[in-house]
């Protein structure tokens, strides 16, 4: 199998199948090779690597994008793939505040809007989420907004 045909198999099972072939297809729009760069190279290269599960990995490129605070749709994506492979919306709310010690409060800032975004994409893509009976609000998210 080749390091592309691996890289999408791994890309798929961070971002389900659907997921997946969107955002294939979204980067396949902007450049072929952009594309196929990052499925032999990010996931297959370095995200197929043994030293880390998916979900470590996937708290690392949150805490990243966090602290980088230039890429909010980049992060979205990796809220939802983080999610996905198990990570809690609880701990992805504590990665964006810990960020805020070393990145700062306005990337953590930025960070939870995007992330809030995320949530409530993941949400609508899977019904079956975490939601407090008594208004809605995802238990998680509410423990966040009102600490």
């Amino acid at each position: 199998m080749t390091r592309y045909k691996q890289g999408i198999e791994k890309f798929r099972e961070i971002k389900g199948e659907e997921g997946a072939e969107k955002s294939l297809e979204r980067l396949k729009s902007l450049n072929p090779d952009l594309a196929r760069y990052i499925m032999e190279f990010a996931f297959n290269d370095i995200y197929r690597r043994p030293g880390l599960d998916l979900r470590s990995r996937e708290i690392a490129t949150v805490a990243a994008l966090t602290a980088l605070g230039n890429s909010p749709q980049q992060l979205k994506v990796h809220t939802i793939c983080a999610l996905n492979v198990g990570v809690t919306k609880e701990e992805i709310t504590e990665i964006i505040l810990q960020m805020a010690i070393y990145a700062g409060f306005p990337a953590a800032i930025n960070a939870m809007q995007a992330v809030n975004e995320a949530f409530d994409e993941f949400d609508k893509q899977n019904p079956g989420s975490i939601k407090s009976a008594n208004d809605g609000i995802d238990i998680h998210r509410k423990k966040a907004i009102s600490a």
